[in-house]
């Protein structure tokens, strides 16, 4: 009972001590204060969620540590979503788009969908659920899943063309 009635008093002599030496950090790795302070917050959540494990005397190490995992985790969610950008692409772009970054096709298609389009296509590409999966998430069958997905994916194939073709309108009207 002790212990857990320290505890409050332990993690604040922990983040009044060490949390600009930890934002510190992380900005000099993310060169965004912002992401830094933010990626701080995830490191202090875990400290107070494991703070009986920190060691009393190696509290920075082990804070270092844990950013060093946070960051760790955060360029493996950049990496899936830069495969995601890719595989949508692949799948739904056509055949070519005149002179335009292909993932800013991908943004602004993606944004004139619904939310529960972006969602589903989110869930399908950058978390590699199956439809059945999906219908667990969304609170459907996997036979709604299906179709959803399906539908969501024409949708976007859709909003790829009408860029592509407001794209070469574009073009053709700089040429003239």
């Amino acid at each position: 009972m002790r212990e857990s009635s320290a505890a409050p008093e332990r993690f604040t002599r922990l983040y009044e001590q060490h949390y600009w030496s930890i934002v510190y950090y992380l900005v000099r790795r993310l060169g965004d204060e912002h992401e830094a302070r933010d990626a701080a917050a995830e490191v202090f959540t875990v400290a107070w969620r494991r703070l009986s494990t920190v060691p009393e005397d190696w509290a920075l190490p082990w804070l270092y540590a844990t950013a060093g995992n946070v960051l760790a985790n955060a360029q493996r969610s950049r990496d899936r979503k830069a495969r995601l950008l890719a595989r949508l692409v692949t799948q739904t772009a056509p055949p070519t788009l005149p002179n335009e970054p292909m993932h800013e096709a991908v943004h602004v298609a993606m944004s004139r969908l619904s939310e529960l389009d972006q969602e589903i296509l989110r869930l399908s590409a950058w978390e590699d659920l199956t439809p059945l999966q999906i219908g667990q998430v969304l609170g459907c069958t996997s036979n709604a899943a299906s179709v959803r997905l399906h539908r969501a994916r024409t949708r976007l194939r859709y909003a790829l063309d009408e860029f592509a073709s407001i794209a070469s309108t574009k073009g053709n009207s700089r040429e003239r």
